[in-house]
């Protein structure tokens, strides 16, 4: 149970996120069973940032990314322990889900990924 990372593309494997830094990513969440997307940034077209290590994210988040390097994208297969547990959320995740992310850091506080325009994130407080 918990949380298995799968690298879809490298980072620079020199920068890596701590506890209490806020970072910057991009994702699409879906479920594991049938693949239903559920939340995306990236339709939405705006990064998320939040602080890592805190608690502000699911549990497999705070565990996941932080075994990410700047720049990397990958799949977090999260199991429902580690996720959104027996109550789910209500409308978009069903009770004991099992869930898959696809997540690219794109900060960690003022580093950001090549290519990356720290100008058009979203944040949430």
């Amino acid at each position: 149970m918990g949380v298995e990372n799968e690298i879809l593309k490298a980072g620079d494997g020199e920068n890596f996120p701590k506890q209490g830094d806020e970072l910057t990513m991009h994702y699409t969440g879906t479920l594991a069973d049938g693949g239903k997307e559920f939340d995306s940034s990236v339709s939405r077209g705006k990064p998320f940032k939040f602080v890592i290590g805190i608690g502000q994210v699911i549990r497999g988040w705070d565990e996941g990314v932080m075994k990410m390097s700047l720049g990397e994208k990958a799949m977090l297969k999260i199991t429902s322990d580690y996720g959104y547990g027996e109550r789910g959320a209500p409308g978009a995740i069903p009770p004991n889900a099992d869930l898959n992310f696809e997540v690219e850091l794109l900060a960690i506080g003022s580093k950001t990924a090549p290519g990356f325009n720290s100008s058009t994130s979203c944040i949430i407080l």
